[in-house]
């Protein structure tokens, strides 16, 4: 008995491997077989307005598509939603000018944002720029106590750099100098 299971099981596993893929259809009715997974599902979510936890961490993904412009709408999006995480990566996507130009308010902003609604990393963002003065005015004390409360939520790069002694050279190289000097 046994090996009549095997055979038929066997056959079976060969038949699914050598199936067709299932067709997408779309009609009045809704999507026969969406796709799931990948880009074309992350441009189906956005189109939809959906906005949940999943569909924002997803948003990292589009910048893996090399498509900083989708990336920074998704982000843009649910950081607008409150999102912490998304408030962080808009901020990342705004001080680097991908996807739109390079904005250091707009990013020191999502920072302050995402620090005010309690994200580890959005304090420790937001002590840096007021650190340096970059994207908001300079208050290296203001920065210090934001820096101070990410290290006390367990953050282990604001660790550092309290170890440091505050120290900027710690955390970010000297290759960005030109980047965070003061604006102010």
């Amino acid at each position: 008995m046994r090996p009549l299971i095997f055979v038929i099981s066997a056959a079976f596993l060969a038949g699914a491997a050598h199936a067709n893929p299932l067709q997408t259809t779309e009609d009045d009715f809704g999507i026969l077989n969406p796709q799931d997974t990948g880009r074309e599902m992350l441009i189906r979510k956005i189109e939809m307005g959906v906005i949940d936890s999943v569909t924002c961490s997803l948003g990292f993904n589009a910048v893996k598509y090399d498509n900083h412009e989708m990336a920074r709408e998704l982000a843009t999006r649910c950081a607008e939603a409150g999102y912490t995480k998304s408030m962080t990566w808009i901020s990342q996507l705004e001080n680097n000018g991908l996807g739109g130009e390079y904005n250091p308010d707009a990013s020191a902003e999502w920072d302050r944002r995402a620090a005010e609604a309690g994200d580890p990393v959005g304090k420790f963002n937001h002590g840096l720029n007021l650190m340096r003065g970059h994207g908001i005015a300079q208050d290296e004390t203001l920065g210090r106590s934001f820096i101070d409360e990410a290290a006390n939520e367990g953050l282990e790069v604001a660790k550092r750099l309290q170890g440091a002694d505050y120290d900027l050279n710690e955390i970010t190289p000297d290759a960005d100098n030109w980047k965070y000097a003061p604006l102010f």
